[in-house]
Protein backbone atom coordinates (compact mmCIF):
# COMPACT_ATOMS: atom_id res chain seq x y z
CA UNK A 1 0.00 0.00 0.00
CA UNK A 2 0.97 3.29 -0.77
CA UNK A 3 -0.24 7.24 -0.16
CA UNK A 4 -0.02 9.31 -3.10
CA UNK A 5 -1.28 13.33 -3.62
CA UNK A 6 -4.01 13.15 -5.64
CA UNK A 7 -7.86 13.10 -5.66
CA UNK A 8 -10.12 10.02 -6.51
CA UNK A 9 -13.24 10.00 -7.77
CA UNK A 10 -15.90 7.55 -9.32
CA UNK A 11 -17.61 9.03 -12.61
CA UNK A 12 -19.51 6.90 -14.88
CA UNK A 13 -18.31 3.75 -12.46
CA UNK A 14 -14.86 4.33 -13.57
CA UNK A 15 -12.57 5.03 -10.89
CA UNK A 16 -10.37 7.76 -11.97
CA UNK A 17 -7.17 9.44 -10.14
CA UNK A 18 -6.14 12.91 -10.84
CA UNK A 19 -2.69 13.57 -10.08
CA UNK A 20 -1.10 17.59 -10.34
CA UNK A 21 1.11 19.70 -8.45
CA UNK A 22 -1.24 22.16 -5.35
CA UNK A 23 -3.42 24.78 -7.66
CA UNK A 24 -3.56 22.41 -10.57
CA UNK A 25 -6.88 22.17 -10.08
CA UNK A 26 -7.90 18.26 -8.72
CA UNK A 27 -10.66 19.34 -6.24
CA UNK A 28 -11.80 22.11 -8.43
CA UNK A 29 -12.58 19.64 -11.42
CA UNK A 30 -13.63 16.87 -8.95
CA UNK A 31 -16.15 19.52 -7.30
CA UNK A 32 -17.59 20.47 -10.52
CA UNK A 33 -18.37 16.62 -11.61
CA UNK A 34 -19.84 16.21 -8.31
CA UNK A 35 -21.50 18.76 -8.17
CA UNK A 36 -23.53 18.42 -11.81
CA UNK A 37 -23.81 14.82 -10.68
CA UNK A 38 -21.29 13.03 -12.91
CA UNK A 39 -18.69 12.22 -10.28
CA UNK A 40 -18.42 10.31 -6.58
CA UNK A 41 -15.66 11.71 -4.53
CA UNK A 42 -13.86 8.97 -3.15
CA UNK A 43 -10.34 10.96 -1.90
CA UNK A 44 -9.30 14.80 -2.09
CA UNK A 45 -5.26 15.50 -1.44
CA UNK A 46 -4.51 11.91 -0.14
CA UNK A 47 -5.10 8.87 -2.07
CA UNK A 48 -4.06 5.06 -0.18
CA UNK A 49 -4.11 2.90 -3.13
CA UNK A 50 -3.42 -0.82 -2.91
CA UNK A 51 -2.80 -4.01 -5.39
CA UNK A 52 -5.18 -6.64 -5.21
CA UNK A 53 -4.98 -10.34 -5.85
CA UNK A 54 -7.26 -9.47 -8.74
CA UNK A 55 -4.36 -7.35 -10.36
CA UNK A 56 -6.15 -4.37 -10.30
CA UNK A 57 -5.69 -1.14 -8.34
CA UNK A 58 -7.70 0.15 -5.43
CA UNK A 59 -7.88 3.23 -3.74
CA UNK A 60 -9.80 4.99 -0.61
CA UNK A 61 -9.04 8.00 1.61
CA UNK A 62 -7.12 8.16 4.48
CA UNK A 63 -9.63 7.95 7.74
CA UNK A 64 -8.37 11.51 8.30
CA UNK A 65 -9.12 12.91 5.42
CA UNK A 66 -12.54 10.61 4.48
CA UNK A 67 -15.43 12.34 3.62
CA UNK A 68 -13.72 15.64 3.01
CA UNK A 69 -13.21 18.11 0.35
CA UNK A 70 -11.07 21.31 0.46
CA UNK A 71 -13.07 24.11 -1.57
CA UNK A 72 -10.35 27.19 -2.42
CA UNK A 73 -11.97 30.08 -1.18
CA UNK A 74 -14.04 28.50 1.44
CA UNK A 75 -11.95 25.65 3.22
CA UNK A 76 -12.83 21.92 3.67
CA UNK A 77 -16.05 20.55 3.57
CA UNK A 78 -18.22 17.45 4.43
CA UNK A 79 -19.15 15.61 1.56
CA UNK A 80 -20.95 12.70 0.40
CA UNK A 81 -18.41 9.94 -0.59
CA UNK A 82 -17.31 6.48 -1.44
CA UNK A 83 -15.29 4.38 0.74
CA UNK A 84 -12.69 2.77 -2.15
CA UNK A 85 -13.18 2.40 -5.70
CA UNK A 86 -11.32 0.69 -8.34
CA UNK A 87 -8.52 2.81 -9.94
CA UNK A 88 -9.27 2.78 -13.87
CA UNK A 89 -7.18 5.32 -15.56
CA UNK A 90 -4.73 8.12 -14.19
CA UNK A 91 -5.52 11.91 -14.75
CA UNK A 92 -2.51 13.91 -15.40
CA UNK A 93 -3.82 17.36 -15.06
CA UNK A 94 -1.50 19.78 -17.29
CA UNK A 95 -1.58 22.75 -18.63
CA UNK A 96 -3.08 23.79 -20.96
CA UNK A 97 -0.39 23.83 -23.77
CA UNK A 98 0.96 20.71 -22.47
CA UNK A 99 -2.63 18.64 -23.92
CA UNK A 100 -1.66 16.58 -27.23
CA UNK A 101 -4.27 16.86 -29.39
CA UNK A 102 -4.37 13.41 -30.61
CA UNK A 103 -1.73 11.55 -28.21
CA UNK A 104 -1.08 8.24 -28.78
CA UNK A 105 -2.30 5.96 -25.95
CA UNK A 106 -0.40 5.44 -22.83
CA UNK A 107 -0.10 3.70 -19.69
CA UNK A 108 1.15 4.77 -16.12
CA UNK A 109 2.35 1.71 -13.87
CA UNK A 110 1.51 1.83 -10.14
CA UNK A 111 2.08 -0.53 -7.41
CA UNK A 112 2.67 -3.07 -10.79
CA UNK A 113 -0.43 -2.54 -12.38
CA UNK A 114 -0.48 -0.66 -15.84
CA UNK A 115 -2.97 1.39 -16.03
CA UNK A 116 -4.52 4.13 -19.13
CA UNK A 117 -3.14 7.44 -18.54
CA UNK A 118 -4.71 11.05 -19.74
CA UNK A 119 -3.53 14.52 -19.93
CA UNK A 120 -6.07 16.81 -19.13
CA UNK A 121 -6.41 20.79 -18.09
CA UNK A 122 -8.75 20.99 -15.43
CA UNK A 123 -9.86 24.73 -15.80
CA UNK A 124 -11.20 23.76 -19.66
CA UNK A 125 -14.64 24.44 -19.59
CA UNK A 126 -15.08 20.87 -21.18
CA UNK A 127 -12.83 19.05 -18.63
CA UNK A 128 -15.80 17.78 -17.19
CA UNK A 129 -17.12 16.21 -20.02
CA UNK A 130 -13.43 14.71 -21.23
CA UNK A 131 -13.38 12.91 -17.62
CA UNK A 132 -16.73 11.26 -18.26
CA UNK A 133 -15.58 10.11 -22.02
CA UNK A 134 -12.39 8.66 -20.88
CA UNK A 135 -14.12 6.85 -17.89
CA UNK A 136 -16.67 5.82 -20.86
CA UNK A 137 -13.36 4.42 -22.36
CA UNK A 138 -12.38 2.87 -19.46
CA UNK A 139 -15.28 1.09 -19.00
CA UNK A 140 -15.52 -0.21 -22.30
CA UNK A 141 -12.18 -1.53 -22.24
CA UNK A 142 -13.22 -3.78 -19.29
CA UNK A 143 -16.07 -5.02 -20.97
CA UNK A 144 -13.89 -6.01 -23.89
CA UNK A 145 -11.69 -7.87 -21.70
CA UNK A 146 -14.12 -9.63 -19.90
CA UNK A 147 -15.64 -11.01 -22.91
CA UNK A 148 -12.45 -12.34 -23.74
CA UNK A 149 -11.59 -13.67 -20.52
CA UNK A 150 -9.15 -11.67 -19.51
Amino acid sequence: MTTVHGTCLVVASAGLLLRGPSGAGKSDLALRLIHDGSGCLVADDQVCLEATEKGTLRAFPPATLAGRIEVRGIGILAIDHRSCCRVDAVIDLVARDAVERMPEPCHETLLGIALPRFCVHAFDASAPARLVQIARLCLAAHHGEAAHGR
